[in-house]
């Protein structure tokens, strides 16, 4: 089967007659794409920045706010993730939490290893928890305390992270124990807790560098928004896989 990966350049391509079926996008840029014409039978489509489109048209109509409006009826609190005041920052945070006090305890019923499977070879499910490790020391310990060293070495980084000069020899390889995972995330948890529950309005539009781009800059609010809209989607990911591990199991 062919691959393409980033070293090859499509841009402004036309495919014509070709038969895409079963191919696989990853990580790829399909802004801008058009299709007519096509047999998009049982696409499966995950595009986290998808609010931040101008539109995504099917058949003419922009699907972007029936999409938004069925994850935030799918996962209550998801909506609140955009709150701008400390009073609604601290709601939209006990929300999200209350949320993933429940699948925490969804994974621990699964069955020994569970954790650590890798669905079609997206981050397993204990990946994904040290991922939110990641972001949290990212955005916070880094962006907004502007720490000297703020990453934990369970933390999962991502693909950009060799680009924007973060030392990955800090972070631990290989598949920790689950416990010592559970206990890193649960620090950084209370951490994004402890910060919330006294900020204020005047320190949340304070001004901080951007942690990937040190030359923009971001409010602490924005910041904070950064992690709210990371722990929502990674957790959308967390339990789509889970609801395929646990039927796995179940077969």
């Amino acid at each position: 089967m062919t691959a393409f990966s980033r070293s090859d350049d499509l841009q402004g391509a036309t495919f014509t007659g070709v038969n895409l079926r079963g191919a696989r996008f990853a990580e790829s840029d399909l802004s801008g794409a058009v299709m007519r014409g096509v047999d998009v039978a049982d696409v499966d489509i995950d595009a986290p920045w998808l609010p931040e489109a101008d539109f995504f048209r099917v058949n003419g109509v922009d699907v972007i706010p029936f999409v938004e409006a069925e994850l935030d009826r799918r996962f209550p609190g998801r909506a609140q993730r955009r709150a701008a005041d400390p009073d609604g920052l601290r709601a939209a945070w006990a929300a999200l939490q209350r949320t993933w006090d429940g699948t925490l305890e969804r994974a621990d019923a699964l069955p020994a290893g569970a954790v650590d499977v890798s669905v079609d070879g997206e981050w397993s499910f204990a990946q994904t928890l040290r991922h939110l490790v990641f972001a949290t020391d990212t955005w916070l310990g880094k962006a907004i305390l502007r720490l000297e060293q703020p990453f934990h070495p369970l933390g999962q980084f991502d693909a950009g992270a060799a680009r924007d000069g973060t030392d990955l020899t800090l972070f631990t390889t290989g598949t920790p124990a689950y416990a010592e995972v559970l206990e890193a995330r649960a620090d950084r948890v209370a951490m994004v807790r402890d910060l919330l529950a006294g900020v204020t309005d005047a320190e949340l539009a304070e001004t901080r560098a951007n942690p990937h781009a040190p030359e923009q800059p971001e409010t602490v609010r924005a910041c904070l928004h950064v992690i709210l809209e990371e722990e929502w989607e990674h957790h959308r990911f967390a339990v789509r896989d889970l609801d395929t591990i646990e039927a796995a199991a179940e077969a």
